[in-house]
């Protein structure tokens, strides 16, 4: 399984996925280890709020899903027309996040927030 992560400082789970620049990439072996095997920093422009094409690199990864600390009803409509699901959590460690995922369990719903 192959899930990005939005994460703009490179280290934790972040919020606003359709505005995020920056994704770790992992893959989650059979056993449920997630492993990072990527970093997508996106450039100006190419946040999924700002760009509309087909081609953009989220689709073209290879994603299963995004893990995330937002997202709004577009980010995620867009994402299941590709074929990707959305996971939106309050967690913040991307390795627990998705051991969680991987093994079948409910992440910790995110927090509300005004749009």
């Amino acid at each position: 399984m192959r899930i990005a992560v939005s994460s703009q400082n490179l280290r934790t789970i972040t919020a606003h996925a359709g505005k995020t620049r920056r994704f770790l990439i992992f893959e989650v072996d059979g056993a449920g280890t997630p492993r990072e095997v990527e970093q997508l920093e996106l450039p100006n422009g190419m946040a999924l709020h700002d760009y509309h094409g087909p081609d953009h690199p989220l689709f073209t990864s290879g994603l299963d899903a995004v893990v995330t600390g937002s997202a709004g009803s577009n980010f995620v409509q867009r994402l299941a027309r590709a074929g990707i699901r959305v996971h939106a959590t309050s967690e913040t460690d991307p390795l627990a996040a998705l051991r969680a995922l991987a093994a079948g369990e409910p992440l910790p719903p995110p927090v509300p927030h005004e749009h």
